[in-house]
């Protein structure tokens, strides 16, 4: 509000000033056309100003010298138009026979110029041999050479509704925001009790004697006890994405012997998935890298989770390692189902998951790339990911030394 009234007092200083200017000019102007009226008569022009301005628009100048209608017309065309007032303008002369004001012209710069009938032109005392000039479009003229002051004005309060708009809606967004992960939060730890009831009573019932004699009860039994823990992995995933976002996580940075950690996630996604197929590609099977080795092996473990998980015939996953100047380069290529152009750049959002008929089969919050990508931010590492629809995926991940 500050900046739109001061905008506005300037906007109104610079009339003002305008306003000042165009009364100079006309001054100006109308003692030169009195003098051009002087010239060749025996009369001197009056030591003071003939020039009085009775309003706004209207001027009066005497020249207590006769003339002739014909003439001051002429004068006040080439007088206005070597000091460029273009604006329209009427005048009247006094008749001292009549005693009254006669109209003179209406005078129009250009053909487009409405032609109007002159308002009353009033007498003055004193004055025996005068004329009157009137500026019927003075207001809007002197507006039209404004026409830069208003753009700039108009400019700016488009600027400050936008970033007062832009303001309230990062606020809002804040707020939904706020909410969204309160509802999180509260959902999440609501799960947990149930759940931990389920997990205790299907392990109990698992146990007992009529149940492991029944192959189908047992196989039932068995299913409630995997489908609680996957439920209980995706609550807890949860969990530590929405306290990661209300306080940042802090990693413990050491040395990590990277041949061992893709070893040991390799070997337990080959447990859980026999038909994967996994290759690792590591010329120097001493080469370390420098983070937090827990967040670093989630890391790897949802990379190659993913590739497994969207993959419509038997998974091949092959990672190659390689050593380049000052930094190590890991990339992960899979020939699962790919991802559109399209979509490619949302893949690390959170709660995103590519609409498709694979990603309905396959359980999951949209969390484990958006987790990936938060952890590789906070190392400083850089993550990329190229991919064409039933092409497979490719992503890489680039770590920088130390």
């Amino acid at each position: 509000m500050g900046i739109i009234i001061a905008q506005l007092l300037w906007t109104k200083e610079a009339f003002n000033l305008e306003e000042k200017k165009f009364t100079q000019k006309v001054h100006i102007a109308l003692l030169e056309v009195a003098k051009k009226l002087y010239e060749g008569k025996n009369h001197e022009l009056p030591a003071s100003s003939p020039i009085n301005k009775v309003s706004n628009d209207y001027y009066i100048v005497n020249v207590d010298n006769d003339f002739e209608p014909e003439i001051l017309e002429y004068y006040l065309k080439t007088v206005f138009k070597k000091f460029n007032i273009t604006t329209d303008f009427e005048y009247a002369m006094y008749n001292c026979e009549s005693d009254e004001m006669v109209y003179g012209n209406y005078v129009a710069i250009s053909d487009t110029s409405k032609k109007e009938n002159s308002v009353y032109f009033p007498k003055h005392k004193n004055l025996v041999y005068y004329f009157a000039v009137r500026f019927p479009n003075e207001t809007s003229y002197l507006f039209s050479s404004l026409k830069f002051w208003f753009i700039l004005s108009f400019a700016l309060i488009v600027i400050l509704i936008v970033y007062v708009y832009s303001i309230f809606t990062l606020l809002q967004q804040k707020k939904y925001s706020e909410l969204q992960r309160d509802f999180i939060n509260n959902m999440t730890h609501e799960f947990k009790t149930p759940l931990s009831s389920i997990l205790i009573a299907s392990n109990y019932l698992s146990k007992q004697e009529p149940i492991q004699k029944d192959p189908k009860l047992d196989k039932y039994a068995a299913i409630i006890i995997e489908q609680s823990k996957k439920l209980n992995h995706h609550i807890e995933k949860i969990l530590n994405i929405a306290k990661s976002d209300d306080t940042p996580l802090k990693l413990q940075k050491n040395d990590i012997l990277l041949a061992s950690v893709l070893q040991d996630v390799t070997e337990n996604i080959q447990l859980r998935y026999p038909e994967a197929h996994i290759t690792v590609t590591n010329p120097d099977e001493s080469l370390q890298i420098y983070g937090d080795e827990f967040h670093f092996t989630n890391i790897v473990y949802n990379l190659i989770d993913n590739a497994v998980k969207y993959c419509e015939i038997s998974p091949e996953i092959h990672i190659t390692v390689s050593r380049e100047a000052h930094r190590t380069r890991l990339v992960f290529s899979d020939n699962g189902i790919g991802i559109s152009q399209k979509n490619i750049s949302f893949i690390f959002d959170k709660f995103y998951r590519i609409p498709s008929t694979k990603s309905n089969e396959v359980t999951g919050f949209g969390l484990g790339l958006y987790y990936v990508h938060k952890i590789c931010k906070l190392h400083n590492w850089k993550i990329t990911a190229k991919s064409h629809l039933g092409k497979g995926t490719t992503i890489t991940l680039i770590i920088p030394e130390k």
